[in-house]
């Protein structure tokens, strides 16, 4: 990183403070970078066994019909395969396991082994077993050969991973040449009226948090992640950055949410 210099290159005389480490926000917190990822476990194991039904409650349901629309703009077909990265309790596996079919596979991937653990256990109840594998991946170094998923979704995750930059990077490597990838988010109303009405209604989770899971700081550091997130327009340029082409977003909610899409050339190496 640019104004920084490697321990040994140190110039006699000088000291930590001329060195300071590396830090990046945890919520509204500044922490070592890392740290982050613990913390962050920390958050969704503490929230694992309740996700499902928090989402409920803070969104009022409507998580569901957002969820409903990103499967549609998707465009998954029968024998493909599919990344749901940082896919926990596995709502979107279990749409897409349908959509590939007894050809197609779906890989469930997410750091977090509770959540792991709850989005298995989940497909396994419901007999979905012989097309979708399990993995515990970090996004930013996702253990997959180039060229691998037809399509990969990151729904609700990106804002959790400490080097986005690095995970839309570490995404694009492993899409096929002509797939896509959509990021489905938390975003900015657009609105500024929407914006108010949203901050004061998102500043009750944490209390409801407390009353339903017993954890409200988990719940904070969730609110404050999503202030923190980048804009629309901010995360398209990090897509296009990243290599991603035809990259656009769709608005939902007036902007509370946003879903990205971006694609892989067909003639990419």
């Amino acid at each position: 990183m640019s104004g920084h210099t490697n321990p040994g290159d140190q110039q006699p005389g000088t000291d930590d403070a001329q060195n300071p480490p590396r830090t990046t926000h945890f919520g509204y917190q500044q922490v070592p970078v890392e740290e982050k990822v613990a913390r962050v476990g920390q958050v969704f194991h503490s929230v694992a066994s309740k996700y499902d039904v928090m989402n409920d409650l803070m969104s009022l349901g409507t998580h569901r019909l957002i969820k409903r629309f990103t499967v549609e703009l998707s465009g998954i077909r029968e024998g493909q395969r599919v990344l749901d990265l940082a896919g926990g309790t596995g709502d979107f596996s279990i749409r897409f396991s349908s959509l590939v079919g007894r050809t197609g596979q779906v890989v469930l991937a997410d750091i977090n082994a509770s959540m792991l653990s709850v989005g298995r256990d989940r497909l396994t109840d419901k007999g979905i077993t012989n097309n979708v594998n399990y993995a515990q991946v970090n996004a930013e170094c996702l253990p997959f050969a180039d060229n691998t998923f037809d399509c990969i979704c990151i729904a609700y995750g990106l804002r959790n991973v400490t080097d986005k930059d690095a995970a839309l990077r570490s995404m694009y490597r492993v899409l096929k040449p002509g797939g896509r990838a959509m990021v489905l988010e938390f975003s900015k109303p657009r609105s500024e009226l929407l914006g108010k009405a949203y901050d004061g209604y998102s500043a009750l989770w944490p209390i409801v948090g407390k009353l339903v899971t017993g954890d409200a700081d988990s719940y904070r550091y969730l609110v404050e992640s999503i202030r923190m997130h980048p804009d629309q327009d901010t995360l398209k340029k990090m897509m296009m950055d990243a290599g991603f082409d035809d990259c656009r977003y769709h608005d939902v909610m007036g902007g509370i949410c946003a879903i990205h899409l971006g694609f892989k050339s067909a003639h990419a190496n």
